[in-house]
């Protein structure tokens, strides 16, 4: 907890609980589905939490923006950013149904009312959205057919609506592959100073 107070110092005493109870909630549950590697259970504040909070150094929310986590595993980066904007609204959906029990029954002990777990494809996703967010699912030039038509017309942020991607490595033949424009890359280690967040990245797509 330290570190993520360090980063995010202006928590609330809620929030700063509901942070805390995160690593017990994940353990108890990937005892029963595993959504996370044994080795990151140890390091979830870093290598999950504060990982998915690279966004909102990137781009924070205001309140009633409205978010879709597309694959998003056992809740990332879609909990951790729920619980640092509880005025804002998110739906994560993952095609695997245990992974979605799980968020659910996280979002639930948490006492999180902004957040929705549903079990579908993100094709199947109806309505629209200021962001798309989500983690390394797969290559780009995939997976933003799967999200273009989801955005809101209306901008109200810094950052035009699209999607707020976290990935690592070398993206440079990617992206290339991608063929979309205006992309904007945030290097996390800016903004964090663990060895794990050198290579980490929050890759911004403008709806297009």
């Amino acid at each position: 907890m330290k570190n993520l107070l360090r980063y995010f110092p202006d928590l609330s005493e809620t929030q700063q609980e509901q942070f805390a109870q995160l690593p017990k909630l994940y353990a108890e549950w990937n005892d029963k589905i595993n959504v996370i590697s044994r080795k990151d259970i140890e390091n979830l504040l870093e290598r999950h939490v504060i990982h998915s909070l690279g966004i909102a150094k990137v781009q924070a929310f205001k309140p009633g923006t409205q978010v879709l986590d597309v694959g998003t595993g056992g809740g990332f980066p879609g909990i951790p950013l729920a619980i640092l904007y509880p005025e804002s609204e998110f739906l994560l959906v993952d095609s695997i149904g245990k992974k979605i029990k799980v968020v659910n029954e996280v979002a639930s002990a948490l006492g999180l009312t902004n957040v929705r777990g549903e079990h579908m494809r993100a094709e199947q996703v109806e309505g629209d959205f200021h962001f798309v967010v989500s983690r390394a699912v797969t290559r780009l030039a995939n997976f933003y057919p799967w999200v273009k038509d989801k955005f809101k017309k209306q901008s109200n942020h810094q950052h035009k609506n699209g999607i707020l991607y976290l990935k690592g490595g070398d993206l440079s033949d990617e992206l290339k592959e991608s063929k979309l424009k205006r992309i904007k890359s945030y290097a996390l280690s800016e903004y964090f100073q663990e060895e794990f967040f050198e290579t980490k990245q929050v890759i911004y797509i403008p709806a297009q």
